[in-house]
């Protein structure tokens, strides 16, 4: 097993979660804040947009059983990374479309997948691509967000959509 790790904020941080938690080789996918001033940031704190953190996922995988490639081809089909500082009705720069990195090597693979994904696109890819600062797990109330909610109403309309997008498009990636 070669154990790496993934930074992905793609709006709200329950619906990246809930689809990369179910990736074959996905070892670990967990709610988290980045990319802000403040240590240890609440999620009271990160709401106001004060903070400069973004929800993201910090992703564990084992890149013997799933590329990084791979798991950015699922990111730009699951959240659309073209509009700035927001997905759907969630607006603030904590919901910004975001790719940490941890390596020069990862941020080329990044950089040179956004360009072909472009083509997939009408508008302009927003896509922030930066390197990985400390990252702070969510609170508990938002791990497996989706597992523990799945009938409440944001779940249905928002999260649901994202996952099916995922196991049409990406059926020979869902764990079992």
């Amino acid at each position: 097993m070669k154990k790496k790790r993934l930074v992905l904020g793609g709006g709200c941080f329950w619906c990246v979660e809930a689809v990369f938690s179910d990736v074959k080789g996905v070892l670990s996918a967990v709610s988290a804040y980045t990319g802000g001033a403040r240590p240890n940031p609440s999620y009271q704190n990160v709401c106001t947009g004060a903070t400069g953190h973004a929800e993201v996922v910090d992703i564990s995988y084992d890149s013997e059983v799933i590329s990084l490639g791979e798991l950015l081809d699922i990111f730009f089909v699951i959240h659309d990374p073209t509009t700035l500082n927001a997905q759907g009705a969630d607006k603030g720069t904590q919901y910004r479309s975001v790719v940490y990195y941890s390596s020069e090597e990862e941020k080329k693979v990044i950089l040179d997948l956004i360009k072909k994904q472009q083509d997939n696109f009408k508008d302009k890819i927003v896509t922030e691509v930066s390197e990985i600062e400390d990252v702070y797990p969510a609170e508990a109330y938002h791990q497996n967000y989706y597992k523990q909610n799945s009938s409440q109403g944001y779940c249905q309309v928002v999260i649901a959509p994202k996952i099916q997008k995922f196991m049409t498009k990406f059926s020979d990636k869902l764990s079992n």
